[in-house]
């Protein structure tokens, strides 16, 4: 379990990084998706705080259980955004190999509270 939270605290400790410092590319993804460099940035702290959630979660497993969710929240609000633009899977697939991850996490912290 510690290698897959340490995975998750990385990929999305790493993409809110780049959204919260507006790196180049992720001001592009936000004029792309509609959305300004503020309300992107602040998507970025959200991921962020789900990392450090997931980070924790085998010392505190109800943390992690909440951090995986609220991941699958935004990953679900990205999703959306994919296919109201009509994206096509080499834009999709981020998000999804993402849910996957997040998911199996998840499923390895449920069973830590058990």
């Amino acid at each position: 379990m510690i290698p897959l939270a340490a995975v998750v605290a990385v990929v999305f400790g790493v993409l809110g990084l780049a959204k919260v410092m507006a790196a180049p590319r992720m001001r592009a993804l936000a004029t792309k998706a509609g959305f300004s460099v503020r309300v992107y940035r602040g998507i970025g702290v959200l991921e962020m705080a789900g990392a450090t959630g997931a980070a924790l979660g085998p010392v505190v497993p109800l943390l992690g259980v909440t951090a995986g969710g609220g991941l699958l929240l935004l990953l679900a609000g990205a999703l959306a955004v994919h296919m109201r633009h009509r994206d096509r899977m080499p834009e999709i697939a981020p998000a999804v190999v993402c849910v996957v991850l997040v998911a199996c996490y998840l499923t390895a912290m449920f069973g830590a509270l058990r």
